[in-house]
């Protein structure tokens, strides 16, 4: 899932600090290395799923990344759109369905071989994020009301969705704890 890196429409957060701009070229970075890592992958479809863009631009886009194909996120909030992606792919015959964001500057081949691996034998992985989010999650069947009345970009994320999780008897598997880059601080590690 990616928002097309354009000055003004992507990381607000991290444009705050660093200028819009700045962000902007981030973001198109961590989206080419997210792709570039997913391609790595054997026997899966590649979608890239955004917003900010329009279906053509979306499918130009997806097709400069080496993505299979793109698909717009449509509208709502982050859980919603998320939902979405996650019912498309299993009405489309999916097995297996891992999300991942595109501000994982660390994301390697290994994280996503885990992921469908754990995926295998659970029902839920997620990616826990090192600011109480998570870089990733996966689910073998659609359940929207996981998704459902988390509060997106705070640090209880992680925590609201592994309880909701308990209450829908899903049990997760956690794969390694990552830095993921919201905001100029998030920048340190890889400054320098």
């Amino acid at each position: 899932m990616a928002r097309w890196p354009a000055t003004g429409r992507c990381k607000s957060r991290l444009g705050a600090g660093i200028g819009l701009a700045a962000a902007a070229r981030i973001q198109r970075r961590l989206s080419e290395h997210t792709l570039a890592t997913a391609r790595q992958l054997d026997g899966t479809e590649l979608v890239l799923a955004v917003s900010g863009l329009g279906p053509c631009g979306a499918q130009r886009w997806g097709h400069s990344l080496g993505a299979h194909r793109a698909v717009l996120q449509g509208d709502g909030g982050l859980g919603s759109r998320m939902a979405r992606q996650l019912a498309r792919a299993c009405r489309e015959g999916a097995q297996q369905v891992l999300l991942i964001g595109t501000d994982l500057p660390q994301l390697a081949q290994g994280d996503l071989e885990a992921a469908s691996a754990a995926l295998a034998e659970r029902p839920l992985v997620l990616g826990p994020a090192s600011d109480g989010g998570y870089w990733l999650i996966g689910l073998r069947r659609p359940q929207p009301s996981l998704l459902s009345g988390i509060p997106w970009g705070s640090a209880a994320v992680l925590r609201r969705t592994l309880e909701r999780a308990a209450a829908l008897g899903l049990e997760p598997a956690l794969l390694a704890q990552r830095s993921d880059l919201d905001r100029p601080m998030d920048l340190e590690p890889w400054l320098g």
